[in-house]
């Protein structure tokens, strides 16, 4: 419900920029720019997944846990922000695109979200969680029958 004024006064300050832009520089322009950043927005998301997916495996296969680095997702913030049509979604996704402000923001989002103390988040590395397991014996295999999931 918080978001709900904001989400209005976006979705109203878009519609007056595209009427007045769109009066300044035409129709067809208006158009072909709002169609331009769409594509350009859909070739960033698959770019930057890309390159995640890529520093992922090679993360994983040195058996370290890949780290998300903030500007991937302001990389990908930008992406979508092309993609929906408007022209103040553009011209923020195309700041995001910036190199050093992109980073720069990054850096100070960082700085705000630490990760505090709580669930999930343990202060000491040495926290024991008790647990019971059944050891299963790997030569007996459980009886497979018609599954409810594979009947048609």
């Amino acid at each position: 419900m918080r978001l709900f004024g904001p989400m209005i006064v976006l979705m109203l300050v878009e519609i007056a920029l595209f009427i007045t832009l769109g009066g300044a520089i035409g129709l067809l322009a208006s158009l072909g720019i709002i169609l331009g950043t769409g594509i350009l927005g859909s070739a960033i998301l698959r770019q930057t997944g890309a390159n995640m997916a890529v520093e992922m495996r090679a993360a994983m296969s040195g058996g370290a846990l890949p780290g998300m680095a903030g500007d991937h997702g302001l990389r990908m913030l930008a992406g979508v922000l092309l993609i929906l049509p408007g022209f103040l979604g553009d011209m923020l996704g195309g700041l995001l695109l910036i190199g050093p402000l992109r980073r720069w923001i990054a850096g100070k989002a960082a700085n705000r979200l630490r990760p505090t103390a709580g669930f999930g988040v343990h202060p000491r590395p040495d926290v024991v969680i008790d647990a019971e397991f059944i050891e299963l014996d790997p030569s007996e295999t459980p009886p497979r029958g018609p599954s409810g999931w594979t009947r048609h």
